[in-house]
């Protein structure tokens, strides 16, 4: 493969480092799936390791046309190059049956990629990939941690989550200013939460939104109740497992004062 060059105009940062994405590459299981889709190849440094692994049904998304064009002509053993925007793709009319979803995320739009991954999360049942390190080190944060947010919750409910590794600027073309992090996502086997999971969703942001708040305050600030005595209400969202997110979930939608 040979050495990437950074391509004008596209504002990304493109890894260079050949072992970090081999190390990447590697952190799929490849068990329970057997198409991948890579998001945001640029130059194909990690798609190469993927072609080696060779999965029945890999694809890559690419939203860039100078990127695409690049990727058309040094892989052309690479079956399918999906030009478009990720969060606007229909995976059902894509893949057939359970997914994996990798590659080095886009910073910008890394967030908005695990909230898509929610809504298919029957789908997708594995994502590994690099992204800044804060949200890494957010989407893998246990309860008690000043990290653990509405992301952690909501993705911690449906995958198990881990953090693999830390990756420095250097390994880019340009480098950025922050460190990225290596993580993997495994679904886990919960088909549905035991309450109302658009009323789980809707009371994990509630809270979050008011963070600095205990459950007592942003929870009457969002819901209206006919009850005050919830026994956590005295406790903050971060000090919640997402078992105690289900049960405050029942607990809101039974005490909700219902509209006439």
């Amino acid at each position: 493969m040979e050495k990437v060059q950074p391509k004008k105009g596209l504002g990304q940062h493109f890894l260079k480092d050949k072992d970090i994405a081999e190390k990447i590459s590697a952190t799929l299981s490849g068990q329970g799936y057997s198409s991948v889709l890579e998001i945001g190849p640029g130059m194909g440094i990690l798609t190469g390791f993927l072609l080696d692994r060779d999965f029945p049904d890999f694809k890559v998304i690419e939203i860039d046309k100078e990127s695409v064009h690049y990727m058309k002509s040094h892989f052309p053993n690479l079956d399918k190059i999906i030009e478009g925007d990720f969060l606007k793709l229909d995976l059902d009319s894509c893949f057939e049956g359970r997914m994996a979803i990798t590659g080095n995320f886009p910073y910008n739009i890394s967030t908005q990629i695990f909230f898509r991954v929610l809504q298919h999360r029957d789908k997708v049942v594995e994502v590994t990939g690099m992204l800044q390190k804060e949200v890494a080190e957010r989407i893998c944060a246990p309860p008690g941690s000043k990290t653990y947010g509405i992301l952690s919750v909501l993705l911690q409910a449906y995958y198990t989550t881990e953090y693999l590794f830390t990756v420095g600027g250097e390994v880019f073309v340009p480098p950025p200013k922050v460190k990225s992090g290596v993580i993997r996502l495994i679904r886990n086997d919960v088909d549905h939460l035991e309450c109302n999971e658009k009323l789980f969703t809707s009371v994990v942001k509630s809270c979050f939104n008011q963070r600095r708040k205990t459950l007592r305050n942003s929870v009457r600030a969002a819901f209206e109740l006919t009850s005050d005595s919830y026994p956590d209400f005295g406790l903050r969202p971060e000090q919640l497992s997402v078992e105690k997110f289900v049960r405050l979930t029942n607990w809101i939608e039974q005490n909700m004062v219902r509209s006439k």
